[in-house]
């Protein structure tokens, strides 16, 4: 056998695998997302800057199928975030940062799904975000651990679980009862560190979705090595209604750690306009109770947010959004990519423009 057949030959042998893998349901996927950004911080003048997932975040995904019969599935799910603007992975601890998981499900049943995932309340959460919690009027603009409040006291600046945890257990509600969904949760801290993102997490979700109606309620309560004046309760309860020609949202969010409490209450529009849609969303944060002798009362923040997304393909957009946030006492809040050290009390803006494909 000549070397160009042997070379043939091998390459067909080595493609049989990946060839049965694809038979048996596994794709490739994910979202490619950039966006130039300019933030001016009070005080401090602008930063322009190119961004990565500022109307999704940029991804890639590798997810697959088996039917194992009997009207049972097998599935993973492995999603890695990408900074597209420098080709980094978004963690630098965990590759598959976004989500890992394992799954058994049945139509009947619902799924048994074991990994780390998103946690209840940030899924009952974002959804009634019209800026998907990304970008320059992303509510995750006010989830943050910066201001002395019930996160940071929970987590320090260490990983959270307000988005994700690890070490996770679910049962989620199988489709079809009668607009029924949700699911529980489980997650221990392995003995661990919340340094290390270990943390023991107890969760449910629970909504009723039909027609134009959305309602919906989920708690996340943490504990770690760092609650030991209490755990964190991680509570949201959210509606959304779709006029037809505007679909509106009003969602509230509630940290509380001993005796912190933070506020989160989002008002969110969409307007179908053509080929595009319209965005729109008001968001506050209010602080109360205290972290030691550190009264919290008077801390607030508002964020006005606008965008515009133009669907050139089912795949691919162009989008431009604008952001505002005020400050009140000791609050900081700033829209990401400004320059550091806004003064308590002070405003932020940010505009970008930028392109999302999926693939």
């Amino acid at each position: 056998m000549n070397k160009p057949m042997k070379a043939m030959l091998g390459l067909a042998l080595g493609t049989i695998p990946a060839a049965a893998a694809w038979a048996q349901g596994v794709t490739l996927g994910g979202v490619a997302d950039t966006a130039i950004r300019h933030v001016r911080n009070e005080g401090l003048g602008g930063v322009s800057s190119l961004v990565s997932g500022s109307n999704a975040t940029s991804r890639f995904i590798l997810r697959g199928t088996e039917n194992l019969g009997g009207d049972l599935s097998a599935g993973f799910h492995l999603e890695s975030g990408v900074a597209l603007d420098t080709g980094a992975s978004t963690s630098s601890t965990n590759f598959w940062d976004r989500r890992a998981t394992l799954s058994l499900a049945g139509k009947r049943w619902g799924e048994l799904r074991l990994g780390r995932d998103y946690v209840p309340s940030y899924v009952n959460w974002v959804r009634f975000d019209p800026f998907s919690h990304v970008g320059v009027a992303g509510s995750n603009n006010f989830a943050s651990a910066s201001p002395t409040g019930p996160i940071r006291s929970a987590f320090g600046s260490a990983p959270n679980t307000t988005t994700r945890t690890s070490n996770s257990l679910q049962w989620l509600m199988p489709a079809g009862w009668g607009g029924l969904e949700g699911g529980v949760m489980v997650a221990e801290d392995e003995n661990g560190a919340a340094a290390n993102g270990q943390h023991q997490v107890r969760g449910a979700r629970l909504g009723y979705a039909s027609g134009p109606v959305v309602v919906s309620a989920a708690v996340t309560r943490t504990r770690n090595d760092l609650t030991v004046a209490g755990r964190l309760d991680d509570r949201v309860v959210a509606g959304l209604y779709d006029f037809g020609p505007v679909r509106v949202s009003l969602a509230l969010r509630r940290f509380d750690q001993a005796d912190a409490t933070q506020d989160n209450l989002l008002v969110g529009a969409w307007v179908p306009v053509g080929k595009g849609e319209i965005k729109a969303s008001w968001l506050r944060a209010k602080f109360s109770g205290r972290v030691g002798a550190t009264a919290l009362d008077g801390n607030r923040a508002r964020q006005l947010g606008l965008g515009y997304v133009h669907h050139l393909s089912k795949r691919t957009a162009l989008y431009g959004t604008l952001s505002h946030i005020d400050n009140r006492g000791g609050l900081a809040y700033a829209v990401p990519g400004g320059a550091s050290g806004l003064a308590a009390g002070g405003s932020s803006r940010g505009i970008e423009m930028g392109v999302r494909h999926s693939f």
